[in-house]
């Protein structure tokens, strides 16, 4: 599986992996000692974590394009050559602030921009576990829009040096532990107007769309001071913690919206209307049509246990498949990823107490004997699993076993 530990080039980004999760057990034990904890919820916060992987994971097979897409912008269409001193990382830090502010805008008002944009809004709790709520297609689609950047003359290299201190300050504006800043306030986007941004209260609705100033929200009349407490999460809460649901229930609600619609403009507005327009008695059917409408159970100290092992084994996955994405084989990237999102799956099946998930475990199971049967030139031996498992759901009936000692009573 790897093929030459020497000169293997390591990608250290995964470092950033593990501080991610400092920085939250840091926000976490402030908030204990604030007497605050509520701003945790343990499902919510597990949701958080689920999202933010897969986009981790699946980013590391398209980050590279990214460059490569604006090196081709920059290389084939630049209008200038944009010199490379102090003060043009300053212009550039500026632009990239204000594409994403348009970029953003457009992914609250447009339907199919919103379906990528909305998993990050779902969380009702506002910590730094909500930073990671963003989705690869999310990732696709703004890096669409800051192919502006190399296209006005901006250098490629630049630009993702740039992007990289972007999303990092976005990360610490997610948190309730810093209040106002006072004049600072003025100039950049602070936690509490970002939490503004992340409110579904009526008076907070679209405002704060900045990443790092403000001076696009006051320019374009979206900024707004925070007063009450905002209340976070959607105006029309998922109610869900499922991982495949929390992904791509909106695309379902616009195919449905689409299908319902009748006449070339309603089906265009179905696609690229507002989502402030969209029909709230479609999410309902698709509830009771994919069973996310049933009342969940609350967790027990032994499910959680369970459950907490499997995601410390795809965390440390995902920094060892970062760390070493250059030099595993693609047979080793598509078992390690493939293990990485079945996990997640039953992660999200357990937190809403599914039980077809034991189907899913004898499925993940097989995976990893099959991978290590092969690697091992015996890959005809898989058979032998299966055979197991069945033979053991006969005789002893394995899934009421499983059953009993991980869902809750």
């Amino acid at each position: 599986m790897i093929q030459n530990f020497h000169n293997m080039g390591l990608n250290y980004l995964a470092f950033a992996i593990p501080a991610f999760f400092i920085f939250v057990f840091i926000e976490y034990k402030i908030a204990q000692r604030q007497k605050r904890e509520k701003i945790f919820k343990y499902e919510s916060t597990v949701a958080n974590f689920s999202v933010g992987i897969a986009e981790r994971l699946l980013n590391l097979f398209i980050a590279a394009s990214f460059y490569q897409v604006y090196d081709w912008v920059y290389s084939n269409y630049a209008l200038f050559d944009i010199s490379t001193k102090w003060y043009v990382w300053v212009l550039l830090l500026l632009a990239t602030d204000l594409v994403w502010y348009w970029y953003h805008r457009l992914g609250h008002e447009i339907n199919f921009l919103w379906a990528a944009h909305i998993v990050h809004h779902q969380s009702e709790e506002f910590n730094l576990s909500a930073a990671a709520r963003i989705t690869t297609f999310q990732a696709v689609f703004r890096n669409v829009f800051w192919c502006i950047l190399p296209f006005i003359g901006f250098h490629p290299t630049m630009i993702i040096s740039i992007l990289l201190v972007h999303g990092a300050y976005s990360f610490f504006t997610h948190t309730q532990m810093v209040g106002k800043l006072g004049w600072l306030e003025k100039i950049f986007i602070t936690p509490s107007l970002h939490g503004v941004h992340h409110a579904s209260d009526e008076k907070y609705l679209d405002k704060n769309y900045g990443d790092v100033f403000v001076f696009w929200d006051k320019l374009f009349g979206t900024f707004q001071q925070e007063q009450e407490a905002p209340k976070y999460g959607l105006t029309h809460p998922l109610k869900s913690y499922s991982f495949l649901w929390q992904h791509f229930h909106y695309y379902l609600e616009i195919g449905e919206a689409y299908k319902q619609a009748n006449g070339f403009r309603a089906k265009w507005d179905a696609l690229f209307g507002s989502p402030a327009l969209m029909d709230q008695n479609i999410r309902p059917i698709l509830e009771k049509r994919f069973e996310q409408n049933k009342i969940k159970k609350n967790s027990r100290v032994n499910f959680r246990l369970y459950l907490n092992i499997q995601l410390i084994v795809v965390v440390a996955m995902l920094t060892g498949l970062t760390l070493f994405f250059n030099v595993i084989d693609s047979w080793g990237k598509i078992a390690i990823s493939s293990f990485i999102l079945i996990t997640l799956i039953n992660i999200g099946a357990l937190l809403e107490q599914r039980r077809w998930i034991y189907y899913l475990e004898c499925f993940r199971l097989i995976l990893i004997l099959a991978y290590l049967f092969y690697s091992l030139n015996i890959f005809s031996f898989v058979i032998l699993p299966i055979f197991v498992l069945v033979i053991l759901e006969r005789t002893i009936s394995l899934s009421k076993i499983y059953i009993k000692y991980v869902f809750a009573r």
